[in-house]
C-alpha cells in the first residue's frame, strides 16, 4: 500500500472521512471507523487533496456519478484486476462477490474476490459498496450500515433523474 504523504479530513452525511494523497495522486480513502494513521499531516489539502474533497462533496450532493480523479494504488495483480472491475460497476447498480469473481475469470473465487474488496484503498471512489453477498447485503470495510447508506444515497440520486 502506498503511504500517503498529507491528508485532508472531510465531513460528509457518513461522518468525518480522510483523504490521503501522494504527491498528484489520491492513494487513500480512510472511512469513519478506520484508524488513520497519525504520519499523514492533516493540515491542508493539496490540489488533489481539493478536488477529491469537492468531488465527493457533490457525489454525498447527488450531483455527480463519476470520480474524474488521478489515483494511485498498489495491490496484487489480483487485486488489481478486482479493484478494476469496481471502478466498472455503474452508478446505482449492485453485483454479487460471485458475479465479480466471473468478471475477473475466477468464478471460485468469491471468497478472494471478497478480501480484495475488502482491501480496496480507495472507498466511494472505487465502489466496493456496489458488491452484495448472495445472500443480501455482506460487509464493508465501513460497516453495514454505511454500505447500506452508500447504496440508498445512489438510488435516491437516481431516482430524482
Amino acid at each position: 500500500m502506498i503511504t500517503p504523504t498529507h491528508a485532508f479530513s472531510l465531513e460528509s452525511p457518513i461522518g468525518t472521512l480522510v483523504l490521503g494523497a501522494r504527491e498528484d495522486a489520491l492513494v487513500r480513502v480512510w472511512l469513519p471507523c478506520e484508524a488513520v494513521p497519525v504520519t499523514s499531516s492533516r493540515s491542508h489539502a493539496t490540489p488533489i487533496l481539493a478536488l477529491a474533497s469537492q468531488q465527493l462533496s457533490e457525489y454525498f450532493a447527488g450531483e455527480r456519478t463519476t470520480f474524474e480523479l488521478t489515483t494511485r494504488v498498489e495491490g496484487t495483480v489480483f487485486q488489481q484486476s478486482v479493484w478494476d472491475q469496481l471502478s466498472r460497476i455503474a452508478y446505482g447498480e449492485t453485483i454479487t462477490y460471485g458475479e465479480l469473481a466471473r468478471r475477473v475469470n475466477r468464478p471460485r473465487a468469491y471468497r478472494a474476490v471478497g478480501q480484495a474488496n475488502g482491501a480496496n484503498p480507495l472507498p466511494i471512489v472505487v465502489a466496493c459498496h456496489r458488491v452484495l453477498a448472495s445472500s443480501g447485503l455482506g460487509g464493508y470495510a465501513g460497516g453495514r450500515d454505511t454500505k447500506q447508506a452508500l447504496l440508498a444515497l445512489e438510488e435516491a440520486t437516481l431516482a430524482r433523474s
